[in-house]
């Protein structure tokens, strides 16, 4: 009879090959990491929104992961080059990518990418969510959301909607206030927020659809004037300012969120790690208030609910592109 230990040596390496292949490791795995300091590539220059929410998380997520978390900037071409960097590095957890609803607006706005925005990488949690603003010179012929679609439907064509860069995610945002209000308005793209600033207060645009941080000090200021927020619900900065959808345009729902995303095949216990670690991160008091004064909602999240989050906004960013119009790069 044939002796039962190598039966038993053959069942345990056929169960790790197993693994290997579900991509779920022993515990020990997931125990081990990390084993070097960590690399968050951002898809920002130094100094924005994004690049600010990803050194704050970045700060408290050394902590518990008790390695440093080191940002990496690496503006370009949309992203991709950031996004290029990490789809290629080694799946082990780390090296990240500072992923944002600006990775989903690439894969519908590229003829090719370097890489599969889906397939390529790992989900692992979403930061935070930041809200979409429309906003006017204070002597705009129109003082709220309401009259400004009623100035626009009575003067149709004659409506300037200023933005950011063409494919940005204010710009797609524009073109989904122009089809959804089903208003018939140019929309005008500026290279940068100061440029949009600058022709808002010069009353060049009628209009400009921005994230708010960057304009909240105008408004503050008095220089220009919120009339409505494009989010789900009311910023808690601009409490008094209402959204799209309260002021009849149902379908004029956007904003920009930013998550952390892994190389794909980067093993499970690894990412849950990760995850565990992010959302503690996000959920520290301090941390909160930092995100909060960025005028950032801090939302952290599942692999699986960032994952359908990217997914989701691929195909609506996807579509508003198509119906707009917009070549592709």
């Amino acid at each position: 009879m044939r002796s039962p230990a190598p039966l038993l040596r053959m069942g345990r390496r056929q169960l790790v090959l197993g693994a290997l292949a579900m991509g779920a490791l022993p515990v020990g795995v997931a125990q081990a990491f990390p084993s070097k300091n960590l690399r968050l590539v951002v898809p920002f220059a130094a100094g924005g929104v994004g690049d600010l929410t990803a050194r704050i998380v970045a700060a408290r997520l050394a902590e518990g992961l008790g390695r440093s978390v080191v940002i990496e900037n690496r503006p370009g071409a949309g992203g991709v080059v950031a996004a290029e960097t990490v789809a290629r590095a080694e799946p082990d957890g780390h090296t990240l990518f500072l992923m944002s609803n600006g990775t989903a607006v690439t894969a519908g706005l590229f003829k090719s990418l370097p890489f599969d925005t889906v397939k390529d990488f790992a989900p692992v949690s979403t930061l935070g969510t930041f809200d979409i603003a429309v906003v006017a010179h204070p002597e705009a012929p129109f003082k709220t959301f309401a009259e400004l679609l009623a100035w626009a439907k009575a003067n149709p064509g004659k409506l300037n909607i200023g933005s950011i860069n063409i494919g940005s995610t204010q710009h797609l945002a524009a073109e989904l206030f122009k089809s959804s209000a089903g208003i018939d308005a140019q929309t005008v793209p500026f290279n940068g927020t100061p440029n949009l600033i600058g022709a808002l207060r010069g009353r060049q645009v009628d209009v400009g659809v921005e994230i708010l941080s960057p304009v909240l000090a105008q408004i503050r200021g008095g220089a220009l004037r919120a009339l409505a927020v494009a989010g789900e619900k009311r910023s808690t900065v601009l409490p008094d300012v209402p959204t799209a959808v309260e002021s009849g345009v149902t379908g004029f729902v956007a904003s920009s969120w930013n998550a952390i995303a892994a190389p794909a095949k980067t093993p499970r216990p690894v990412i849950d790690r990760l995850q565990r670690e992010i959302a503690a991160a996000v959920a520290d008091a301090e941390v909160q208030k930092k995100l909060r004064e960025l005028n950032i909602d801090p939302r952290a999240s599942t692999p699986e609910q960032a994952a359908a989050l990217l997914a989701s906004d691929i195909k609506r960013w996807g579509a508003v592109i198509e119906r707009a119009g917009i070549p592709k790069q």
